[in-house]
C-alpha cells in the first residue's frame, strides 16, 4: 500500500509522491501573531506536526515552510490601540506561539519566515504582477484583477463565471463566497505603519505573502500546500491566482485541509464563553500530551468535538499505553518467542502503517496501537509472550510515539528523575525485606503523594505516574 492524500484541487485520494529528488517541498499557513493561537488553530498545526513525521517516517526528505502573518490589519489595529510598534506588539505572540508549539511537541519547520522580512519579495511580485496586466491601481492600492485569471474557482470548486468584474474588497479577510478584486499592495494610511518600496509606500495585502515566500524558498511548484479549511476561499484560492500569473505554472500538485475543531458541540466563540487556548488549557492542569494526543485523534477531514470528558477520555488512554510499555519494558518474560504473538506484532505494525498511508488515518492507527496492547497484556498474562517478542513490540511503540509523540510525560512530571524513583523502590523493597513495614508504607505514600503508583506483581515491583 502506498502513501495516499485527499487532495482538496481534484477532490480525490491520490497516491502521493514528491516532483523530484525525494524531498517534499510543503508550505503551511502559520499563526497571524495578533493573540494567543486558540485550540482550533492548534487542530490544524498538530495535524501539519503528524503530516510532517510521517512524511519522514515514510523516507522523505522535509523542505518546510511555516509562514508568519506579522503584519494585517488586527495586528495593526491592536498595535495601535496599545501604544506598540508593530514590531514590538507581534514579538510577543511570536515568542507565545513558539513555546506552545514545544509544549504540544511540534516540530518546526525547516524555514519559519515573516510577512515583514519580505515585504521587498512582494513588492518585486507585485510590479511583475503588473507588467503582465493583472492588476490596477485605485486611490494608491493596488488590486489582482481577478478576471485575467481564467481558473479562479478551481481549488473552492466554486462557479464564478458570471461575476467576475466589478466589486473590489479591502480588507484582508471576507466571508462572502463571491469573486472580488482583492488589494495586493495598500496605500498608506496616517498612523499605519507603512514601507517605502519600487511600487510606492504602503504595505502588502495578506494573500500575496505566502505566494511570494513559499516560491521564494520552495520554488514555482509545492508538493504540498496545507491548512485549515477556513482558508480554502478566498486565501488559498487567491494564493494560486496571484502564484500562477506569476509563474505561469501550477502552484501546488496538492492541497490538504483541516477540518473545524467544535467545542461542546458548537463553534468556538468567545461570546458562547467556550474559546480557549493552550495556555487556558494547561492552566486548568490538563497535560499537554492529553491535549495533543485528542487534536490527534480525530482524522484531520473529519470535524473534531472538542470536550473535556474527552480530554479526561485522552489522558487515561496514553496511561493505558505507558502502563503497557513500561511492562514491555520491565517485565521478566519467559524464554524463547511465540509465532502467534509475533505475527500479531507484525500485523498490528503493519495496520499502523497502513492507516496513516490512508490519508493520515489518525483513529484507525490509534486503534492499532489499543488493539495490539489490549492483546499482548492478555498474551503476558497467559505466559505467551515471550522475551524474543519484545525487540518486535518495542520496536513498534517506537514507531508509533514518533508520530504520535505522547508516551513521555511532560512538564513537571517529566522532570522527576526515574532514577531517584528506582532507589525509593529498592529502599522500600529493603524495607519489607528487613520486616519494616510501616517505612515501606510510608515510602509507598511518599511515592504516591508525587503522582507515582506502585503494583507489586509476581515478577516484582512496576511503577506509573497518575
Amino acid at each position: 500500500m502506498s502513501l495516499r492524500f485527499y487532495n482538496t484541487l481534484s477532490q480525490r485520494v491520490e497516491e502521493f509522491h514528491p516532483a523530484r529528488d525525494n524531498t517534499v517541498r510543503l508550505y503551511t499557513c502559520g499563526p497571524t501573531v495578533y493573540s494567543y493561537a486558540h485550540i482550533g488553530n492548534f487542530r490544524t498545526f498538530t495535524f501539519v506536526d503528524i503530516l510532517r513525521r510521517w512524511l519522514r517516517a515514510s523516507g522523505y526528505g522535509l523542505d518546510h515552510v511555516m509562514n508568519i502573518t506579522d503584519v494585517d490589519d488586527k495586528i495593526i489595529r491592536n498595535a495601535a490601540a496599545e501604544k506598540k510598534t508593530l514590531g514590538e506588539y507581534t514579538a510577543v505572540y511570536t515568542q507565545a506561539f513558539l513555546e506552545d508549539c514545544a509544549t504540544l511537541r511540534l516540530e518546526v519547520a525547516e524555514h519559519l519566515v515573516k510577512a515583514t522580512d519580505h515585504i521587498g519579495d512582494m513588492a518585486d511580485a507585485i510590479a511583475r504582477l503588473t507588467a503582465g496586466q493583472h492588476t490596477y491601481t485605485s486611490d494608491g492600492s493596488v488590486y489582482f484583477r481577478i478576471a485575467t485569471f481564467p481558473g479562479y474557482g478551481k481549488l473552492s470548486h466554486n462557479d464564478f463565471s458570471g461575476n467576475l468584474a466589478g466589486a473590489r474588497v479591502d480588507v484582508d479577510e471576507y466571508e462572502k463566497a463571491d469573486a472580488r478584486d482583492f488589494a495586493l499592495w495598500k496605500a498608506p494610511k496616517e498612523g499605519e505603519t507603512s514601507w517605502d518600496t519600487k511600487i510606492g509606500p504602503g504595505r502588502p495585502g495578506w494573500h500575496i505573502e505566502c505566494s511570494v515566500m513559499a516560491i521564494k524558498y520552495l520554488g514555482e511548484t509545492l508538493d504540498i500546500h496545507a491548512g485549515g479549511v477556513d482558508l480554502i476561499f478566498p486565501h488559498h484560492e487567491n494564493e494560486i491566482a496571484q502564484s500562477e500569473s506569476l509563474t505561469g505554472k501550477q502552484f501546488s500538485r496538492f492541497w490538504l485541509h483541516a477540518e473545524f475543531l467544535m467545542v461542546e458541540g458548537q463553534k468556538m466563540a468567545k461570546s458562547l464563553g467556550n474559546y480557549f487556548t493552550l495556555r487556558d488549557l494547561i492552566g486548568r492542569g490538563y497535560k499537554p500530551e492529553a491535549i495533543r494526543y485528542l487534536l490527534a485523534s480525530v482524522p484531520y477531514r473529519k470535524s473534531l468535538n472538542f470536550t473535556f470528558d474527552g480530554l479526561q477520555a485522552a489522558q487515561m488512554a496514553i496511561e493505558r499505553l505507558r502502563n503497557f510499555k513500561l511492562r514491555l519494558d520491565t517485565e521478566k518474560l519467559p524464554e524463547g518467542g511465540d509465532d502467534k504473538m509475533a505475527a500479531r506484532t507484525e500485523a498490528a505494525a503493519q495496520a499502523f502503517v497502513n492507516s496513516l498511508d490512508d490519508d493520515l488515518n489518525t483513529a484507525e492507527a490509534l486503534a492499532a496501537a489499543f488493539e495490539y496492547a489490549r492483546d499482548a497484556n492478555s498474551a503476558m498474562d497467559a505466559g505467551q509472550f515471550g522475551a524474543d517478542n519484545r525487540a518486535a513490540a518495542v520496536r513498534f511503540f517506537e514507531q508509533f510515539d514518533a508520530v504520535f509523540d505522547v508516551l513521555k510525560p511532560s512538564g513537571a512530571d517529566a522532570g522527576d528523575d526515574d532514577s531517584k524513583i528506582e532507589a525509593r523502590i529498592a529502599e522500600r523493597n529493603a524495607a519489607k525485606k528487613a520486616r519494616n513495614f510501616a517505612r515501606a508504607d510510608q515510602i509507598r505514600d511518599e511515592l504516591l503523594a508525587m503522582g507515582i503508583i506502585l503494583e507489586d506483581t509476581k515478577s516484582g515491583v512496576r511503577w506509573k505516574r497518575k
